[in-house]
């Protein structure tokens, strides 16, 4: 092997320690400061410059997709799971929303950028977004078939809700029986169904 094919391989593999160890780096603290940390410090605190950060993720959502990748097929994991093992299909939704919760909480402050990017469509978080989307139709659809969910709920409202909820938990109102009470509210609806109500077949609001 020739001294450029030598010097080639090495550079490359010097590239992929740097993007690891950034990413180790970048997990870390966002764990400690959320997601809204500045990428700079994120540079010093990893030994690199800004340009090399800038180079591996040109943005912080490229940095969040790229985090985000190993929970994205653990999340696929307990899909997979879910389908397997759950018979029941009201209570594979609720598990598969359950796990999305989990998923959106990863760091603090998540929430808004997966809502941007489902919003916008061209950050690099969309397409993930989106496939969960496509997950949570899939669970629903088998909940309404068999009269588990109303009629009128979306799937892409559902993945919204979670992102709301998961940041409402993090407010200054919040409290300590929060979590419970909306993953409760959501999955349950506020409002008594009244007579009007049952006659129209809950078709959601008026």
């Amino acid at each position: 092997m020739g001294e450029a094919a030598t010097g080639e391989r090495r550079q490359r593999t010097d590239k992929q320690r740097n993007r690891t160890h950034i990413l180790e780096v970048a997990e870390e603290f966002f764990a400690e400061q959320g997601i809204t940390g500045s990428m700079d410090a994120i540079a010093k605190r990893a030994g690199v410059g800004p340009g090399t950060l800038y180079r591996h993720f040109p943005n912080r959502e490229a940095l969040l997709a790229a985090l985000l990748q190993a929970r994205d097929e653990e999340l696929e994991a307990r899909r997979d799971a879910i389908q397997r093992e759950e018979a029941d299909s009201r209570a594979a939704l609720a598990q598969w929303l359950q796990a999305l919760d989990e998923w959106v909480t990863a760091f603090d402050g998540l929430p808004e950028p997966l809502r941007a990017a489902l919003a916008e469509g061209t950050s690099p978080l969309a397409i993930t977004c989106q496939g969960f989307v496509t997950t949570t139709e899939n669970f629903l659809h088998a909940a309404q078939r068999d009269g588990g969910a109303q009629r009128w709920v979306r799937g892409r409202d559902l993945f919204l809700s979670t992102l709301a909820t998961a940041w409402a938990r993090g407010a200054a109102m919040a409290d300590e029986s929060s979590p419970d009470a909306l993953v409760s509210l959501v999955r349950t609806g506020w409002e008594t169904p009244t007579t009007e109500s049952a006659h129209r077949g809950g078709k959601g609001p008026a």
